[in-house]
């Protein structure tokens, strides 16, 4: 397998540069970097597919002259996904855009907060919430709190509960089953 260094300078480019980009607090450059990770994805499995062939087909040649067919499926899922992540970053931009004008996230008062706590407030606070020994696994504890009732043919008159389960059949099942279709096995 003979690949170009340019390809793999390229892609490693396209990788720092979209890197890069999404460190951006800007969601226009997220969007931008996202879109050129993508593009270094697709182009590395470009470079991973190897030497070009004939279409993998049954019947179409033998099979050593036929490309593979993975990295092709990978390469178009890898495209679907950017498409589709980039859709919701353009629709998430334009939201921002229509709240704040302005497409940059900024720390709200609760982020300032948290980053300004020390370490004695964070001991502080996992002491409050350790969890007691509690030998119940649910909050669903009594019948009257279950979220879920499961009815059968004696909470209902109408309700047929006739419906197959799956227990292992017997011997004996087997021979009353015979004799109830006419037959008999002996």
């Amino acid at each position: 397998m003979n690949v170009s260094l340019v390809l793999i300078v390229v892609m490693a480019v396209l990788f720092a540069c979209g890197v890069y980009a999404m460190l951006e607090r800007s969601l226009t450059r997220v969007l931008i970097g996202f879109l050129l990770l993508g593009n270094a994805t697709n182009l590395l499995l470009l470079i991973v597919m190897g030497r070009p062939g004939i279409a993998p087909f049954f019947g179409a040649g033998p099979v050593e002259e036929m490309s593979d067919p993975l990295p092709q499926a990978l390469t178009l899922t890898a495209i679907v996904i950017t498409f589709a992540i980039s859709a919701f970053l353009l629709a998430l931009i334009y939201r921002s855009w229509q709240l704040g004008q302005a497409d940059t996230v900024e720390d709200d008062a609760e982020d300032i907060a948290l980053r300004a706590r020390g370490a004695a407030a964070e001991d502080a606070m996992d002491d409050e919430t350790e969890l007691e020994a509690d030998d119940s696994t649910t909050d669903f504890v009594g019948l009257a709190n279950t979220p879920i009732t499961v009815l059968g043919s004696r909470d209902f008159a109408g309700l047929r509960d006739d419906a197959p389960t799956d227990r292992p059949v017997t011997r004996r099942d087997a021979r009353t089953d015979a004799a109830q279709d006419g037959r008999d096995d002996g």
